[in-house]
């Protein structure tokens, strides 16, 4: 098989990003599988390295994707070797060469420079600039390779798979922008990618209420009777399995989410916490929805632990893995989509 070439950004330079992805890409299985491509700094790299035991591969400088070298770890530099580095701080400069490691590498993502990309956490704050005015990763990426809603938070790990309604909106903000339109509109993202991407062909949903006790019919809100349940019922008819909505503390207590192939939310919170609190070191970021492949870890930047050589890896290393496994899934489910009748009639 063919390897796969995975663009990897550099996130916060000053947080846990060099640790995770050295730290994985020290494992020598990756090279065999993957073509790494670092968008950052060789130099910055070398600083953090100098903080870890035990980190033993070698890597090489190159100025673009293309010339990436198979069997090694290659690091494109975009990032002044001046920028200055301040463990554990964010600064306007750190910012600034998250953003740049971030746009480098979606330019050489949309000319098929590389086929997947793994982003390192970035300081939502000191990111923002006339290129970047965005929550986060997820709509930084959508006003690229989509429209607005095109795209779904989707968290992955072994047990859970759980995707937002919105994202990253000020939870004043959630109920007036939830509308039916919009939950049918993400349940069909979430089932297309099931279906896709985790080559699950009967994928089963569960939805989540807004409010407590899923609004005890009426009592405690009308946001389930008069958004999300007829929600549900479009979503039927277009045939997607899905059931609920579900008071969010008694589904997650007892455990009726192992039923289901992915759960939808209504916001980040609701989501996060129950995931987070399952997979914190180990769960995957994915942006479903979308042309592309694209993965993160489930954590932040950690500034409280930049330079211990104590985060854990496994939430990066399993981002990488899951972009490669959706890459292959959905040239699996290319194939087995093509039109028989198309390929004899061109003969």
């Amino acid at each position: 098989m063919e390897k796969i070439k995975i663009g990897i950004t550099q996130g916060d330079i000053n947080g846990i990003g060099y640790e995770v992805i050295l730290k994985t890409l020290n494992d020598n299985q990756m090279q065999e599988f993957c073509t790494p491509v670092i968008y950052g700094s060789a130099k910055i790299a070398s600083l953090h390295r100098k903080n870890l035991e035990a980190i033993n591969f070698n890597y090489t400088t190159i100025s673009s994707a293309t010339e990436a070298n198979p069997r090694q770890t290659n690091i494109v530099n975009c990032v002044s070797d001046e920028t200055p580095v301040s463990l554990g701080q964010p600064t306007k400069e750190s910012g600034e060469a998250a953003l740049k490691s971030l746009t480098l590498a979606v330019d050489e993502l949309k000319k098929g420079h590389i086929d997947v990309l793994v982003t390192a956490p970035i300081n939502k704050d000191t990111i923002q600039s006339e290129n970047f005015h965005f929550p986060g990763h997820t709509e930084f990426l959508e006003n690229h390779f989509g429209n607005k809603n095109d795209s779904l938070m989707l968290m992955v790990s072994e047990k859970l798979r759980i995707a937002v309604a919105t994202t990253h909106l000020p939870l004043k903000n959630v109920s007036s922008a939830l509308t039916k339109d919009l939950i049918v509109k993400k349940l069909q993202i979430l089932k297309d990618s099931l279906v896709k991407d985790f080559a699950i062909n009967l994928p089963r949903i569960a939805v989540l209420g807004l409010n407590p006790h899923a609004g005890d019919n009426g009592v405690l809100g009308m946001e389930e009777k008069d958004i999300i349940i007829p929600a549900l019922k479009e979503a039927e008819e277009k045939g997607i399995l899905c059931v609920g909505p579900f008071p969010a503390d008694g589904f997650f207590g007892s455990d009726s989410f192992t039923k289901f192939d992915a759960v939808l939310a209504m916001y980040h919170d609701q989501g996060m916490i129950p995931f987070k609190n399952i997979a914190m070191e180990s769960g995957v970021n994915y942006t479903a929805g979308l042309s592309i492949v694209r993965t993160s870890p489930a954590h932040g930047t950690a500034y409280d632990i930049t330079g211990k050589d104590i985060a854990s890896e496994s939430s990066f290393r399993n981002a990488m893995w899951l972009a490669c496994d959706i890459f292959r899934n959905r040239q699996q489910y290319a194939e087995i989509s093509k039109n028989p009748l198309a390929a004899t009639d061109k003969k």
